[in-house]
């Protein structure tokens, strides 16, 4: 190692390694320090319940990373990512056995909804579609260094969703496309009536017509493991076991990169209360099921989907949302986001088996045990789901924020999502990378565009080190 390095990284999540990787690609010397034994973040994978059934402890399903623009610029199948697609990305059940898809086709989607709303979800989408990729960059891209690429699609986008979803479901007539779309939005934990809100399921239906929602093959380890032996073929070094508690930790460098929390990079870099305004949002708590079969969902549908959400109608949902945001209590029935990667992905689970998780949300720091909540909402979809169930292992906020100090209070954003944080993060700033001591930054889901397995968090706060790098070269 270099006695000064140009850039230190703390935390090896995808964002933490994304920076590093885009670094280290325009000749800087970069090295990875990350407390845990391995690297990941919220994209590892790990045998949680049984031997040879290999569980996501957080991300499973990555629509936002096989859009990425930070990922997509990258030779990551080079170095063994495989990105797997289900027959459905999503699908959402309703009690009396039908259900509503994300497909991705446009017409099959809007074909679930039924006659009165099909017409609706086409003119909502159709101004995106073929623009994905050029609107993706344009709402990813560091903050105020471009011009749109896309201004018109840009402004329609920001016209549908920068209202709140309420706003965006009132084109809907009836409960089917409602209930999916309500629950897309849930997906940052944060009430239906916040502002942006319309974005985020604008967003994830928008992913899903372009590129889907698919796992990654042998879990979603396998990114973070590509991001590593790309940076470590580009020079750069990951060195695990690593708990860092200040900068003197570190070895000597020119610019520290934080792929924490704002609060955990203010207590390392001495920056005291810089951040003493960030909120954290809602937790979740998380089971993941080793199961000897599949899934008896009653809907056909959801056998071939991805991910499955569970809300009985968008009535049910904002209130869970409700419940867990505002009256601080954990919900009765709960919103359930799932996901069932080995149906599309065998070697998740000896032959026959499967892997499955549930989470459901829960206000910040809850110390209960949401298990039989969420298995009685799973059964009321699925009968005779327990009987499938070989092993469980839960996860509550104090258990998450444990495997992973990012998530604090169980708050799997890395910070709430709601109000002006969710676009303006982590504080109010035109350079929202940057921290008051001049070497030191962010790069963690704290900072935009956000929460994610996308990496253009890292991306976006590498080129700001860069563009500082630069700068004081100059002088």
């Amino acid at each position: 190692m270099p006695s000064l390095l140009d850039v230190v990284v703390v935390g090896a999540g995808p964002n933490g390694l994304t920076a590093a990787v885009e670094l280290a690609r325009r000749g800087r010397s970069v090295a990875v320090f990350e407390a845990k034994s391995t690297v990941g973040g919220g994209a590892r994978t790990e045998e949680l319940t049984l031997p040879g059934f290999r569980h996501d402890p957080c991300s499973a399903a990555h629509p936002l990373g096989i859009s990425s623009p930070a990922f997509r610029a990258l030779p990551l199948e080079r170095y063994g990512l495989r990105w797997l697609h289900h027959e459905l990305p999503m699908a959402h059940p309703f009690l009396d056995g039908s259900a509503a898809v994300l497909a991705r086709s446009v017409g099959e989607t809007a074909a679930s909804f039924g006659a009165r709303d099909a017409g609706a979800y086409r003119r909502l989408v159709a101004p995106f579609l073929g623009r994905w990729d050029s609107l993706l960059r344009d709402f990813t891209a560091l903050p105020g260094t471009a011009l749109p690429r896309d201004p018109l699609t840009l402004a329609r986008f920001g016209l549908a969703g920068l209202p709140p979803s309420t706003v965006l479901l009132r084109r809907f007539r009836d409960e089917r496309a409602r209930a999916l779309f309500a629950g897309l939005v849930a997906h940052v934990i944060a009430p239906l009536g916040g502002i942006a809100t319309g974005a985020v399921g604008l967003v994830f239906a928008l992913a899903a017509h372009t590129y889907g929602w698919p796992v990654a093959q042998g879990g979603s380890q396998a990114v973070p493991d590509a991001l590593t032996a790309y940076l470590e073929d580009l020079g750069g070094s990951v060195h695990t076991d690593y708990e860092v508690k200040r900068l003197d930790d570190l070895p000597p460098a020119r610019a520290y990169l934080f792929d924490t929390s704002p609060h955990a990079a203010a207590r390392i870099a001495g920056l005291g209360r810089a951040f003493d305004g960030y909120r954290y949002g809602a937790g979740v708590f998380k089971v993941d099921y080793a199961l000897d079969g599949p899934v008896p969902w009653t809907a056909e549908e959801a056998r071939r989907a991805g991910t499955v959400q569970i809300g009985a109608d968008s009535a049910e949902i904002s209130r869970a949302l409700k419940a867990v945001s505002r009256e601080r209590r954990a919900p009765s029935p709960p919103f359930l986001i799932t996901v069932q990667p080995s149906l599309a992905d065998p070697s998740r689970a000896p032959e026959g088996k499967h892997v499955f998780w549930a989470y459901g949300h829960v206000p910040n720091g809850w110390d209960g045990d949401l298990t039989d909540a969420i298995e009685r909402q799973l059964e009321r979809f699925a009968p005779g789901f327990r009987d499938r169930v070989l092993a469980r292992a839960t996860a509550g906020p104090a258990l998450l924020a444990q495997r992973n100090a990012n998530y604090v209070g169980g708050d799997i954003a890395c910070g709430a999502a709601s109000g002006l944080q969710l676009l303006l993060r982590p504080r109010v700033s035109a350079r929202p990378y940057a921290t008051a001591h001049p070497a030191v930054f962010l790069c963690s889901s704290a900072t935009p565009p956000g929460p994610g397995v996308h990496g253009m968090s890292g991306h976006n706060a590498a080129r700001a080190v860069w563009k500082a790098l630069r700068a004081s070269e100059a002088r």
